[in-house]
């Protein structure tokens, strides 16, 4: 399955994306998913701006057809970390070849309610490289982590656990994107603030840098994660740190998804220099 070439911009003297990406989660029939995704599609076509689409696995075909001849790419919400197996209702890397070319791995979700450690998720990483599936790598801290000083620290830890066991230039060239999500912003209506963000997007990168990231890490692009709307979305794409957004309940509606979509178009004039031309 062909990729949509993702969208890059002049930042800082690198070259990274702008991401908006839509979770879907556990929402959506198929019908209602080719609908939805044709839909968004239709209103977000904004240059400069990379859009990914993750509905549910049953869906996955419904949107690739649906979006089929626009610039957006499909993702899937998950992996299995093995290729095949006696692994009842599980979806492995191969099965996603033609349906998604993105791939959510290590979502807070999935941690809380299933149990996945750093170590599983850095296997479902390599499964995903290892067949051509853009991975977006999620982190982030509980609340009381936060409350106790400790975000920086349990970040950086998930991001070193993940990585662990795997070449820094390779994940370079796959295209990783890191979506820093504090859990206890996560549908609570609460979000973070754009600079305690920005600051968490830097402090990934320089994990990324200690790990042996091209560029001194600085080509990494991290998005946030966590009650995104079209009301807040400013807050965040204004930080140069911060390359777009995990999208969540928001982006099950096509007002929101065009309004964010909108914004981020701005924030690529902006660095482009294309305002008002």
């Amino acid at each position: 399955m062909d990729r949509p070439r993702p969208t890059t911009l002049w930042h800082h003297g690198l070259m990274r994306p702008i991401v908006i990406a839509a979770n879907w989660k556990m929402h959506t029939t198929p019908m209602e998913a080719g609908e939805l995704a044709a839909t968004i599609a239709r209103r977000t076509r904004v240059p400069g701006v990379t859009r990914v689409i993750c509905p549910p696995f049953v869906c996955l075909a419904a949107v690739r057809d649906a979006v089929a001849g626009e610039d957006v790419a499909v993702g899937a919400q998950n992996v299995h970390h093995e290729l095949a197996g006696a692994y009842t209702g599980e979806v492995s890397a191969p099965m996603l070849v033609g349906l998604a070319s993105w791939v959510i791995v290590g979502h807070s979700e999935r941690r809380r309610d299933f149990g996945e450690t750093d170590v599983l998720i850095g296997r479902k990483l390599r499964r995903a490289v290892e067949h051509g599936l853009r991975p977006i790598l999620c982190i982030g801290e509980q609340l009381a982590e936060r409350e106790a000083g400790r975000a920086v620290e349990v970040v950086a830890g998930q991001l070193r656990g993940a990585l662990a066991e795997h070449d820094p230039a390779e994940l370079d060239r796959a295209g990783l994107v890191v979506a820093y999500e504090p859990v206890w912003a996560i549908g609570t209506g609460r979000n973070a603030r754009g600079v305690d963000a920005a600051e968490m997007a830097e402090a990934i990168r320089s994990v990324a840098a200690e790990l042996g990231w091209p560029e001194a890490g600085a080509s990494l692009p991290v998005l946030y994660g966590g009650s995104v709307t079209s009301a807040n979305i400013d807050e965040f794409l204004t930080e140069p740190a911060i390359d777009g957004a995990l999208v969540g309940g928001a982006s099950l509606k096509p007002d929101e998804m065009a309004g964010i979509v909108a914004r981020a178009g701005l924030r690529v004039e902006a660095a482009t220099g294309t305002l008002g031309s």
